[in-house]
């Protein structure tokens, strides 16, 4: 099973000052991933929130990440594909492909939050089948076909992106938040699939593993795919020097993550409205009842020796991958602690 690390946003800054110090930050500790042998650095699009404030543009980020590495992979997690055309995803990526040299991938995401889609507002209702339908679209174009679009007269002209691509095929990933239909989805498309272990049991995750290994043999071969997809769960990690070291330093910035996460699950207008609707007191046991399942279950926060339980038991649940989500809330210096102890781990992930 590979390690990667993910990047997801906690950032609680109001200044240009302190943006450029989270970026110094997603530096050093990408450089601390390659230097230690992690699979991949994973960074999101996030628009107009509180959280993941320094996360808008994925390809941006990661052509400075590509710079400052040798040899891990540098991917998205996630492009809101709803949000862009595909022969810009393309383009960007394809730069980011070139200064990596073959090192990119992508997960594909619908979106989901209202206020995203001020950057295209006509696409939200349909967004999720526009994102599934652009898949094959990336791939074809990735390949170097050309394709006819409409230019500025209306009229079709046969375009073919540029840069070339260093990589002749475009690892993609499709992000689920839980339903079962896109674990399916993913399968049938021959995508590789990015979850996470948070607000679901081990059972759920094992039968929506199960589905997708399933819908993925029935499917047809298709364009840049292998003949096995890769499961990947994001987790939220840190490897403390013991266990009540872990729950120490995890549990605030733990807490002060799933407020921010309910705060903006209810600006969400097309919500059903019952989080918007919780009072302070019940927003404050609900971040403290998914702590407490988090904790026994999905997350890697301990010891080395209760965080190995829990990667050997995600590799017997068949995940192939496991992004580390670390930037949370935790100070750098506890990041990079938690990661030295994490990639010693490693060895017992692959005998």
């Amino acid at each position: 099973m590979d390690l990667s690390v993910m990047f997801f946003g906690a950032d609680d800054c109001d200044s240009g000052a302190g943006h450029a110090a989270k970026y110094d930050d997603i530096l050093e500790i990408t450089r601390a991933a390659d230097s230690l042998g992690f699979t991949a650095v994973w960074t999101p699009e996030r628009h107009f929130q509180q959280v993941g404030q320094v996360f808008p543009s994925p390809p941006v980020l990661s052509a400075a990440l590509a710079a400052v590495t040798n040899r891990v992979a540098v991917r998205a997690g996630s492009v809101v594909l709803p949000l862009h055309h595909p022969l810009r995803v393309v383009e960007d990526w394809s730069v980011v492909d070139n200064l990596s040299r073959g090192r990119t991938g992508i997960s594909v995401a619908t979106g989901w939050h209202s206020t995203d889609f001020v950057l295209a507002p006509d696409r939200y209702a349909g967004r999720r089948q526009q994102a599934l339908a652009d898949i094959p679209l990336l791939r074809r174009l990735w390949a170097g076909e050309a394709v006819e679009l409409p230019d500025g007269t209306g009229r079709p002209v046969a375009v073919r992106p540029q840069p070339r691509p260093v990589s002749p095929r475009f690892p993609i990933w499709l992000t689920t938040s839980g339903s079962p239909e896109t674990w399916t989805a993913a399968g049938r498309l021959r995508t590789n699939v990015l979850g996470a272990t948070i607000g679901q049991t081990r059972q759920e995750l094992a039968e929506k593993i199960r589905r997708y290994r399933t819908a993925y043999q029935a499917a047809p071969e298709q364009l840049g795919t292998t003949d096995r997809g890769t499961v990947t769960l994001m987790a939220h990690t840190y490897v403390g020097a013991d266990d009540a070291e872990a729950t120490r330093l995890a549990s605030g910035p733990l807490r002060a993550y799933l407020r921010s996460y309910v705060a903006q699950t209810a600006a969400n207008r097309a919500g059903d409205g019952r989080t918007a609707a919780l009072t302070a007191e019940q927003t404050d046991a609900l971040v403290e009842f998914a702590r407490q399942r988090y904790l026994s279950w999905g997350s890697l926060l301990g010891s080395p020796d209760t965080c190995r339980r829990s990667l050997l038991d995600l590799r017997d649940l068949g995940c192939d991958e496991v992004a580390c989500f670390v930037d949370f809330g935790l100070d750098r210096s506890d990041i990079l602690a938690g990661l030295h102890r994490l990639a010693e781990l490693r060895k017992d992930l692959t005998a």
